[in-house]
């Protein structure tokens, strides 16, 4: 993980490469996975292309040109980065509480403004 930063951004593009870990994700589809927008993913997945955690690829433009849309780039994480994003989500959730965040919360977490349960 030297030189990449686990920012919550990378987390979540990472979470949303293990959604399925075999598939090429075009941007689009690491956007709506990751709730983040295409101008945050893009930067994060150049940088994780250059560390070698990423591999990608540019469709053929035929099948693009017959949908009337430009050809898609696609993303996938490579071996290596497969292990690493399984550790840094691993350490990133152990580190913040990133899991006790996404978890719904507990029917008992839940209060009124009088602070009785709901």
């Amino acid at each position: 993980m030297a030189g990449l930063r686990m920012t919550v951004g990378v987390l979540a593009v990472l979470g949303a490469l293990l959604e399925r870990p075999d598939a090429e994700l075009y941007g689009l589809e690491i956007v709506r996975a990751s709730g983040l927008e295409p101008g945050t993913i893009y930067p994060i997945l150049q940088r994780l292309r250059a560390a070698g955690w990423v591999s990608d690829r540019w469709e053929d433009p035929e099948p693009a040109r017959d949908e009337g849309r430009p050809p898609r780039r696609y993303y996938r994480l490579t071996t290596e980065g497969r292990a690493r994003a399984v550790h840094a989500l691993q350490r990133g959730r152990d580190r913040s509480g990133l899991s006790r965040l996404l978890a719904p919360p507990s029917p008992s977490a839940v209060t009124t403004t009088e602070g009785g349960p709901a």
